[in-house]
């Protein structure tokens, strides 16, 4: 287990969304982060307090989280010297990214010496078995996206905080490394090898009661040249009975790919919901998730429910104004 609270390391993160990691522990488990820390020119910023190391380890500090998911998932060089006196302090060191801690040999040596753990959270612990397609009891609900970082496992934790305080039955199941660190578990699909990711997200949402709601945190987008093969994972091992589709509407390009521009929610729908019916010929597109953080509540709202009247769905952002359409429209299933 990884003990908490954290520090949540930023490093040098070029803009917020590159620490989306750091933000969605703060965001979803505010008790668990102590305080931030940046290096010089980091361009994110959580509103927690910027702490050194030692006040931080003064103020209750175990782990040292790298909250931030770059392209690739390397640990930076510029990292290192942070990281070992990390170490030499006293603190565990967790990481998501590909690049492994365990891999790193001064790292390695900093922790024997010192008494540290390293977690790495993108490790596959289990050995997944290949997708059979079995159809499983329970019901699941899976937000599918326009792009990357749009808000898929914001609205998966909405929808599943919206439905405990109503005394429904739900499980948030992760699938990435921030929903891994939020919870303390769950699936890193991205690490898992390709013949059995489909297999794996079987495993995760197994059979349950009829009226229990698997919700499936979301990955990638079927529109991400680099990132569609996990969408896919998703859709037929999680045999999905309803589908949300996420959107940022003030991104112009993809995440990391300038030449792309994002899909309409009309092709995402149109283009993901045929997919979904091969593992699950009753699935439905039951509603709209809108990241609305870049915009004005008025502009918002206005924008909202524009993309309502022209869909015929409930259009809500859920971390901005709640759930509750959402978790609406999937109890009336």
């Amino acid at each position: 287990m990884i003990e908490t609270p954290y520090v949540l390391f930023l490093g040098d993160a070029p803009d917020q969304l590159a620490a989306k990691v750091a933000q969605g522990i703060k965001d979803w488990r505010p008790e668990n982060a102590v305080a931030q820390f940046r290096l010089p020119g980091c361009g994110a910023d959580l509103g927690l307090t910027d702490m050194s190391l030692a006040d931080a380890k003064t103020a209750g500090a175990k782990t040292l989280v790298i909250g931030v998911a770059n392209r690739g998932g390397l640990i930076s060089q510029a990292w290192k010297d942070v990281l070992i006196e990390a170490l030499e302090m006293g603190y565990d060191l967790a990481s998501g990214l590909h690049n492994l801690l365990r891999d790193e040999g001064d790292l390695v040596a900093a922790s024997q010496t010192h008494g540290g753990t390293l977690h790495d959270v993108r490790v596959p612990s289990v050995g997944y078995p290949i997708a059979n397609g079995r159809k499983r009891t329970g019901k699941r609900v899976l937000a599918v996206g326009t792009d990357c970082s749009v808000g898929k496992m914001y609205t998966a934790l909405a929808l599943d905080s919206e439905m405990r305080d109503r005394g429904m039955k739900s499980t948030f199941r992760a699938t990435g490394q921030t929903g891994i660190l939020i919870i303390g578990h769950g699936v890193p699909l991205d690490a898992v090898i390709a013949d059995f990711m489909a297999g794996s997200v079987e495993y995760l949402t197994p059979d349950n009661d009829p009226d229990h709601w698997d919700i499936i945190e979301g990955q990638g987008s079927l529109f991400h040249v680099s990132f569609s093969g996990v969408t896919m994972a998703l859709i037929h091992g999680g045999q999905p009975d309803a589908l949300i589709l996420s959107h940022e509407p003030t991104r112009e390009t993809m995440r990391g790919l300038s030449d792309y521009t994002l899909p309409s929610l009309e092709e995402l729908r149109d283009t993901a919901l045929p997919l979904a019916r091969v593992a699950n010929p009753d699935c439905q597109v039951v509603g709209i998730s809108v990241n609305t953080q870049q915009m004005s509540e008025t502009d918002a709202v206005t924008y909202l429910a524009d993309v309502e009247k022209r869909m015929g769905l409930p259009a809500v952002d859920p971390f901005r104004h709640g759930a509750g359409r959402l978790v609406d429209a999937l109890a009336a299933l």
